[in-house]
């Protein structure tokens, strides 16, 4: 990877985050830099990405040895194959040679061939052939082969970490595994999401939109959302250091749905609990991933900064295995999706305000309702990593 300059943020800015990350009662928002400064993405690529796991799909869009998909988050394009082994591998798409993307899309493939000037790659990224280079000084082709990366397989989703050493990223989420486990979605089924959305707000607002369940009861009063009020709002411990968070929102009957009918009308998941059917929850694996989890769909949103002020972001469906194959499983998704898509029009129509609203001169730093709980865990997500880049930062400064 490319040596860039260091993007730490001032001292004092860093320390004016402690606001944010203490007990919700007394905390503050993030300052609007946080969302609209190009300084800041710069050093929250560092922070997050480059330095946490991402998700970037789902293992069912790999089924077979050959088949890839391509995607990208904060400008890195990535490939994510399977191997003739049947191993799942990611790799940035970069041609070592001249930085040409050696794949785009998704398909089947043997390899990767860059179409510039016809270096090959393997599944794996490893350089096979580059012609007419036996004339090149000291080429080694082992050391030009795709750069790798590290990847890991959670409850069906694919994660990548930019470090091909980093830890493993399953022991920091057993609590939000546990809390989702009735859903066993390593074997839930859905389509391949459409593609992707771009969205022209920051990251953290969709995501901090997605965990609120202080608007809920608000903005989306009516008979589509009023079965599950904000004030049943739950918040489950997390620590900073671990790698996700939930957020339950009880019901006032089980089975709930977003559909007229206000229940589910798809199949259950069969190994939901009792409770688990009395509740939505919201499990959250920044900075990529979010789940909204009812008793008949899971809708899974993969969130992919392209810049300071937007994002591209795949929206997927899972199912209870078998529910798909039902002959009225269309019309009765379609009453699902009309409800959800009505919901998420108001949503984004306020995430795009937000944003404008960010941009001002008299945006504040304000203070939260206990309702925003999910809020409270995110910001302490954040700056906890954001405190540790910037000392890290630093320290590589200093050395330098």
């Amino acid at each position: 990877m490319a040596t860039m300059p260091n993007p730490n943020m001032p001292p004092e800015f860093i320390e004016s985050l402690s606001a944010s990350a203490v007990e919700l009662a007394d905390a503050v928002t993030l300052p609007p830099a946080c969302y609209t400064s190009a300084q800041f993405y710069e050093f929250e690529k560092d922070a997050l990405y480059y330095n946490e796991w991402q998700c970037v799909g789902r293992e069912d869009w790999v089924r077979e040895p050959g088949d890839f998909f391509t995607t990208r988050t904060i400008g890195e394009p990535i490939i994510v194959s399977r191997n003739l082994q049947g191993e799942i591998r990611a790799m940035s798409a970069v041609c070592q040679h001249r930085a040409m993307l050696v794949a785009e899309g998704s398909g089947s493939a043997r390899g990767f061939l860059c179409p510039y000037h016809h270096w090959s790659y393997s599944l794996d990224g490893t350089l096979v052939a580059a012609p007419a280079m036996n004339k090149t000084c000291n080429f080694d082709r082992k050391a030009n082969s795709l750069p790798r990366f590290a990847t890991e397989i959670w409850n069906g989703f694919i994660f990548i970490h930019f470090d091909e050493n980093a830890a493993p990223l399953g022991p920091r989420l057993t609590g939000v595994a546990d809390a989702i486990a009735g859903y066993e979605l390593a074997g839930a089924q859905g389509p391949r999401p459409q593609p992707a959305a771009r969205l022209p707000w920051n990251w953290k607002v969709m995501f901090e939109n997605n965990n609120d369940g202080y608007h809920a009861s608000r903005l989306h009063a009516g008979p589509l959302h009023d079965f599950v009020p904000s004030g049943r709002a739950e918040f489950p411990h997390s620590d900073p250091e671990d790698a996700g968070f939930l957020r339950f929102n009880g019901t006032l009957h089980p089975d709930a749905s977003f559909n007229a009918t206000q229940r589910a009308v798809l199949p259950i998941f069969p190994g939901l609990s009792d409770e688990a059917r009395h509740r939505m929850t919201f499990a959250n694996v920044p900075p990529s991933l979010s789940l909204i989890m009812m008793s008949d769909m899971v809708i899974y949103l993969i969130l992919r900064p392209d810049g300071p002020e937007s994002l591209e972001m795949d929206t997927g469906l899972l199912f209870a295995p078998g529910a798909m194959e039902d002959p009225a499983f269309d019309h009765k998704l379609d009453m699902n999706m009309r409800a959800t898509e009505h919901i998420i029009a108001q949503d984004f129509h306020v995430d795009e305000l937000v944003q404008a609203g960010l941009r001002s001169r008299f945006a504040p730093r304000g203070r939260y309702s206990w309702q925003e709980g999910a809020q409270g865990q995110f910001n302490k997500w954040l700056v906890h990593r954001y405190r540790a880049a910037h000392k890290r930062l630093a320290g590589a400064a200093a050395i330098g």
